[in-house]
């Protein structure tokens, strides 16, 4: 996978969402070094576009310094932002099926991430109860568990389950994820 966040931006609600769910986690862990990391930005308007490196870097020191759990509920809570902004700009309705949600993020990552090489998610597979999804954005890869599942969940779509098929840790060229769930 192309690692490179060069002149890679995306909304500054993201890193805002970052800084707000941090802030509700209950942990003992200073985050002064996290809020340091947005000194030289400003933050005042969430629409404005802000660089993928940071909000990596942020992701990175909230997996390192507060755990995957941590990382994961900060996903859910992005997944939280994205899926009333789909809605509001028409990408998808409020009755919906998990396809239609991730065929939605895929719409919606092309204008909230600008990437000159348009990487972002592919759908590799799709069943009646699951997701084959790839992730070629350099998005942390623990934060999508979250992100998939707070989305999914929002569909008609019970029990939902994501896991790893491939891993870039692992040697893998891209991170692979199977989101399952079970139908009402």
């Amino acid at each position: 996978m192309n690692q490179s966040t060069e002149n890679v931006m995306l909304l500054t609600a993201f890193v805002l969402d970052v800084l707000r769910e941090v802030e509700n986690l209950e942990s003992s862990t200073d985050t002064t070094p996290l809020k340091k990391m947005t000194d030289n930005y400003d933050l005042s308007n969430p629409y404005e576009m802000i660089p993928m490196q940071l909000y990596n870097d942020m992701c990175a020191w909230v997996e390192q310094q507060l755990g995957e759990e941590a990382i994961i509920k900060v996903g859910f809570a992005i997944g939280e932002t994205v899926y009333p902004s789909l809605i509001d700009n028409g990408i998808i309705q409020e009755e919906n099926e998990p396809l239609d949600i991730m065929e939605g993020l895929i719409i919606a990552a092309s204008s909230m991430v600008q990437d000159p090489e348009e990487r972002g998610w592919e759908i590799i597979k799709d069943t009646n109860e699951s997701l084959h999804l790839r992730r070629t954005q350099t998005f942390n890869g623990k934060l999508q568990f979250g992100l998939l599942k707070g989305l999914i969940q929002k569909s008609n779509a019970k029990e939902v389950n994501v896991s790893y098929l491939k891993q870039i840790s692992q040697g893998d060229e891209f991170d692979e994820y199977l989101v399952t769930w079970e139908n009402e």
